[in-house]
């Protein structure tokens, strides 16, 4: 009788553990990607006597640059759109399937102002496959989300813009 019930908690739990594994969420096959804001300039709207912005106004754009030698992405955002004191202007980074998400963000927002910002950005354990960038911009609203494809694999460096008319856009 020991016997017995010793062979049916080993298949029990022999059950249990496939069972258990085989409902696990394994990202094992994704990459694990990081990333960090590398710099910012500042506000690109106060010219003070000579022109500061090298892309117009009416253009949100990313150029981006793959390093596959060391996995590494660097974005350049341009004419990112931020409160005129944004306290900390920062990134969170996220990998959903082929989707990088890279939302922007401020701390602070004290002023009645906006002002566009270059923003420098590098990510870390990219591979040389095909990714939809999307970037989640505080200001955006309704107007043109930046969210393009690379290829990687194929292409190491590009750009992609949209137009955009709105404040602080188009001043």
């Amino acid at each position: 009788m020991i016997m017995k019930t010793f062979y049916y908690t080993v298949i029990i739990a022999t059950f249990l553990s496939i069972l258990m594994t085989g409902c696990k969420n394994d990202n094992s096959g994704q990459p694990v990607v990081s990333g960090k804001l590398i710099r910012k300039s500042g506000c690109l709207n106060e010219k003070s006597g000579s022109l500061l912005m090298m892309t117009p106004d009416t253009l949100s754009c990313a150029e981006y640059f793959f390093y596959p030698s060391t996995n590494k992405l660097l974005i350049d955002h341009y004419n990112a759109g931020f409160n005129c004191c944004p306290g900390d202007i920062g990134c969170n980074f996220s990998l959903d399937h082929d989707t990088i998400i890279i939302r922007e963000f401020e701390t602070d927002q004290p002023c009645k102002c906006n002002c566009m910002y270059n923003l420098e950005i590098e990510l870390s354990g990219i591979e040389s496959t095909s990714y939809q960038i999307k970037f989640v911009e505080p200001y955006c609203g309704d107007q043109e989300k930046l969210i393009f494809g690379v290829n990687l694999s194929v292409v190491t460096q590009g750009s992609y813009c949209v137009i955009r008319k709105e404040y602080p856009w188009g001043e």
